[in-house]
């Protein structure tokens, strides 16, 4: 049997692709020896199925392609990717993108695959794993295929997918490169763009949309009140609260005229043509029930075809005749009948959800029926239109016919002005008369609703004419050619110094004038001030700054877990910093190498926009390598001036940022064109402690080198790296240096062998008279890892205590304080210099309380507010 040992669903680049994907890990057992030439009746069986698995060209780049690999023989995970991708298409996606790879266990495969709603993309592909397990084992004799596809997939595409009003607009941000952001999955709340610079549409109701404009349009006695006032043609109407007063009404107004409810919508309680007293008598209670203040307007009928002007910005955009409800009669089949054959069109749905509605029978439509002399039970002759329904609503099963190219200039100018006398963005102009190709002001005919939120499915699906992408429309409106969309993002990823140099970026934006949206793995930082705390570094987190309304910049720190727990929260970035890969995390989450990590953090370089920039360490040769796969321009940082990659992107006029000896000390120097620019020297930076630290000189390239390919003043980097400092309230956790009495204490997150290479740098350079170190390592990292660690600490500091994290990911206690002490006794280090202090807190007081005057404390914390509240509480004065 098939089976599917573990599913990881992406939202956002990853990496197997630059798009969201399902990744499976399949494991087709002893089918890795029956490819699918070798089941018998296999090809037959799908193919009858699934026929329109002949579209898929596969490797061989052809329709008829996968099924030529499924003749000649292939594996069931391809099959799987292929079905997967098909049954969603089937559901109304649009899906293409997929691939399937071994995973270097023999019988076992990663299989992706493309998915537009997660919840699609996932019962598309149970029900592939169903039908394959069916076909080849028989595995559940009752298996109905078309119905679990139309139960399990389709109506849950339907429930999900936007309707067509929503889908334009998207379609349309999507062709245009804009950001699109869901913000409620069940409804048509979506957020286009990011930041300061994002809009919201509710269908077809706008960010922009002012409450004024859509209370006018709701109350209609209002609106024809305004319309008539500058002279736009519109029936005459009376607001009435009861059937007396309606039948009144009337007969003042003049036979024949139409009753509806003051502040309805989508056609419902509208009720035309009415001829006399009892015909008001009659449908009066129902359009009351539609009312929700239960006040109805009454109005004169203007006879002729019903007809909605799309106008979007002031502007006409598309235009449509809308005729109701209807059957065509054979001859042979009753009303009802053609009702039931009419609804089984695949175009028809429930309410908005597709581009035709279906047809209701109710006491409207027996009405019409009525009025014509025919029932449900008549058979209508060939050929015969018959209506039913009143009006030519689409919510009532009306269709549409394109008109745009038709219509008369008089009534572009009056549907014009109508929408800009209400005050809408977008409006639905009703407008009724014989013939929109002539003037109403010449032929007769006029206004009789102006809507807010208009319906779009008649212009982008009409029933015959040629369909008008209104969705362009709108998306220009509300985001003119030229005018921004993204704030620009940088990303930050790599093994060590992301939190310090994505807070250095954002104080170099802050300095230049930005509001800045940072993530870190301490928070949430909106302009300086953190709105949350704990590790932010992934997707959820970045998505929720993209959408934070204040931000015009964004600095996303980016973690390995994030990304491979389900991809990036954005979909492209400008800027992307990898500051280096090293031995961490090995081992978990099936990365077991350093080129597996590396694979992991290339997602952030590949995910640059093509006019970005990809800012990569030349000092280390995993991101080095990462050029294969970097969008944008490269530019190199490095320390070493001698570093022949760096001398040779100098040499092709490449950008870099690299550290420079010179007779005034180390220079941060930036090369252009082969031109140097001396930045400043890295012991002006107070996070290196004059240099000291080594590891923050090169966090303070990388981020000049990103604030650099963004244009940023060289001024303004030099400021605001001249005023970061390692300070605890700049950088928590990160080389935080504190003067204890006649001590010095240094607090830093080190969680890794390369990071304790930068500390051990650190300490030889401080020149202490003896150091203290409280070590630990987090639970998750492998036997190995801990013993390198253990024996680098044992190195590097003269007396240790041993501490263990509260989580010790899945270790006994006391489990990782014995692998670091036998670590650092190898070392040779006397077992009386080496303690184990199990609690955090007790362990660092303790080792400030047994270092002597002039020592150096290195503390390596899992938290950094506790610890430092604990000291300060207690420093010396």
């Amino acid at each position: 049997m098939l089976n599917i040992r573990q599913t990881t669903v992406y939202r956002g680049p990853n990496i197997w692709a630059r798009m969201p994907v399902i990744h499976y890990v399949l494991d087709i057992g002893e089918l890795e020896d029956r490819p699918t030439n070798r089941i018998p009746g296999f090809y037959e069986h799908l193919t009858e199925l699934i026929p329109s698995l002949y579209d898929h060209g596969c490797s061989l780049g052809r329709p008829g392609g996968f099924l030529q690999r499924l003749r000649e023989g292939t594996w069931m995970g391809h099959v799987l990717e292929h079905v997967a991708l098909e049954l969603q298409n089937l559901a109304g996606a649009e899906v293409a993108r997929g691939k399937t790879r071994q995973a270097g266990e023999r019988g076992v495969y990663n299989v992706i695959f493309q998915y537009e709603q997660e919840d699609v993309g996932l019962a598309a592909g149970a029900l592939a794993l169903r039908l394959l397990n069916h076909l080849v084992y028989g595995s559940e004799p009752d298996f109905d295929f078309v119905h679990e596809h139309e139960e399990k997939v389709i109506k849950l595409a339907e429930r999900f997918a936007y309707g067509p009003s929503t889908g334009a607009i998207v379609h349309e941000a999507h062709r245009r490169g804009i950001p699109v952001l869901r913000l409620d999955s069940r409804r048509s709340l979506v957020q286009l763009g990011h930041g300061k610079y994002q809009r919201r549409i509710w269908a077809t109701v706008t960010s922009e949309t002012a409450n004024i404009a859509v209370q006018v349009a709701s109350n209609k006695e209002l609106t024809n009140r305004l319309l008539h006032e500058i002279g736009i043609p519109v029936p005459r109407s009376q607001i009435v609260q009861s059937a007396d007063q309606a039948v009144s009404a009337a007969a003042r107004l003049g036979y024949p005229v139409v009753i509806k409810p003051l502040d309805g919508n989508h056609g419902r309680g509208v009720f035309v043509n009415l001829a006399d007293e009892g015909e008001v008598r009659e449908f009066y209670d129902s359009a009351q029930a539609e009312s929700r203040n239960g006040q109805i307007i009454v109005e004169t009928f203007i006879p002729g075809k019903d007809y909605r002007i799309l106008v979007v910005n002031n502007e006409v955009v598309a235009a449509a005749e809308r005729v109701p409800a209807h059957v065509i009669g054979d001859g042979e089949h009753r009303v009802q009948e053609l009702i039931d054959l009419a609804n089984q069109d695949p175009r028809r749905g429930v309410g908005h959800e597709k581009i035709l509605t279906r047809i209701t029978v109710d006491s409207q439509t027996m009405e019409v029926l009525e009025r014509d002399g025919r029932t449900l039970e008549t058979v209508a002759q060939d050929g015969e239109f018959v209506q039913l329904k009143l009006t030519g609503n689409m919510s009532t099963g009306g269709t549409s016919i394109d008109r745009t190219d038709d219509i008369h200039v008089d009534n572009i100018e009056i549907a014009r002005q109508a929408a800009m006398v209400v005050g809408l963005d977008i409006a639905g102009i009703d407008l009724i008369t014989e013939d929109i190709s002539r003037s109403v002001r010449e032929h007769g005919g006029g206004i009789c609703e102006v809507n807010a939120g208009p319906g779009f499915r008649m212009h982008t699906h009409p029933t015959e004419g040629h369909p008008r992408h209104v969705g362009r429309a709108v998306v220009d409106m509300m985001f003119p050619q030229g005018e921004p969309t993204r704030v620009p993002i940088v990303a930050v990823t790599g093994t060590n110094g992301k939190t310090t140099t994505s807070r250095m970026i954002a104080h170099i934006m802050k300095t230049s004038g930005k509001t800045v949206g940072l993530t870190t793995t301490d928070g949430i930082y909106i302009d300086g001030t953190q709105i949350m705390a704990g590790d932010m570094s992934g997707p959820t987190s970045a998505r929720m700054v993209l959408k934070n309304p204040t931000i015009d910049y964004a600095v996303l720190e980016t973690a390995r877990g994030g990304i491979l727990r389900s991809g990036l929260g954005y979909d492209r970035c400008n800027i992307g910093v990898v500051t280096n890969v090293s031995g961490d995390h090995l081992g978990l989450k099936g990365i077991d190498t350093l080129a597996g990590l590396a694979r992991v953090k290339e997602v952030v370089p590949a995910s640059v926009l093509r006019d970005g920039a990809s800012i990569l360490n030349a000092d280390n040769e995993w991101t080095v390598q990462m050029t294969r796969s970097a969008r944008g321009e490269i530019i190199f940082v490095s320390m070493d001036e001698e570093n022949p990659v760096i001398r040779d992107h100098i040499r092709q006029r490449g950008r870099a940022v690299l550290l420079k000896q010179t007779r005034q000390g180390e220079m941060i120097t930036i090369y252009e064109s082969r031109r140097e620019t001396s930045l400043l020297l890295a012991s002006q930076i107070p996070a290196t402690y004059e240099g000291r630290v080594r590891v923050n000189i090169e966090n303070a390239m990388s981020a000049a080198a990103a604030a650099l390919a963004a244009d940023v003043q060289l001024d303004y980097i030099r400021l605001a790296l001249r005023t970061f400092s390692s300070s605890f309230y700049q950088t928590p956790g990160r080389f935080n240096l504190l003067d204890y009495g006649n001590k010095r204490i240094v607090m830093d997150y080190c969680h890794n062998v390369a990071g304790l290479e930068s500390i051990a740098d650190f300490v030889k350079r401080m020149e202490a008279d003896a150091t203290m170190g409280v070590i630990s390592i987090p639970g998750d990292r492998s036997n190995d890892d801990m013993r390198a660690f253990g024996e680098l600490a044992g190195k590097t500091f003269d007396r240790i205590i041993i501490r263990e994290d509260n989580n010790t990911r899945g270790r006994a206690r006391g489990e990782i304080a014995g692998l670091l002490k036998e670590a650092v006794l190898s070392t040779g280090k006397p077992s009386d210099e080496v303690d184990v202090i199990l609690d955090e807190l007790e362990a660092a007081k303790q080792g400030v309380e047994r270092a002597s005057k002039g020592d150096l404390v290195v503390l390596l914390v899992d938290k950094p507010v506790a610890v430092w509240e604990m000291l300060t509480g207690d420093r010396p004065q």
